[in-house]
């Protein structure tokens, strides 16, 4: 079955950086797009990232743009979230994504908390 498992996630003062990863599982993972959601507390989900299947193609929210990168290691199955410059309003579950054959998924998220 399709596993999605994110991980790097914690507390971080403004300015900081955290990366997180994603590790796939039950399908092939070369082939799909892949994507990184935010959601806060009281807040509407937020698409953050994406990225191709090749990892050719990516793509950003204006909120974090110039800030995030998104990369992917097909080799590992892994997806990342470099996050820079980190700012309090980036606070939120950050859940990574997939879409096959119609159906949605993602893992159990991972907190990132930004505060002095």
């Amino acid at each position: 079955q399709v596993q999605l498992v994110e991980s790097g996630g914690g507390l971080v003062q403004p300015g900081g950086s955290l990366r997180l990863s994603c590790a796939a599982s039950g399908f092939t993972f070369s082939y799909y797009v892949m994507r990184w959601y935010r959601q806060a507390p009281g807040k509407e989900r937020e698409l953050v990232a994406f990225i191709s299947s090749s990892g050719g193609i990516t793509d950003y929210a204006a909120s974090v743009k110039g800030r995030f990168t998104i990369s992917r290691d097909n080799a590992k199955n892994t997806v990342y979230l470099q996050m820079n410059s980190l700012k309090p309003d980036d606070t939120a579950v950050y859940y990574c994504n997939t879409a096959i054959s119609f159906s949605d998924y993602r893992g159990q998220g991972t907190q990132v908390t930004v505060s002095s």
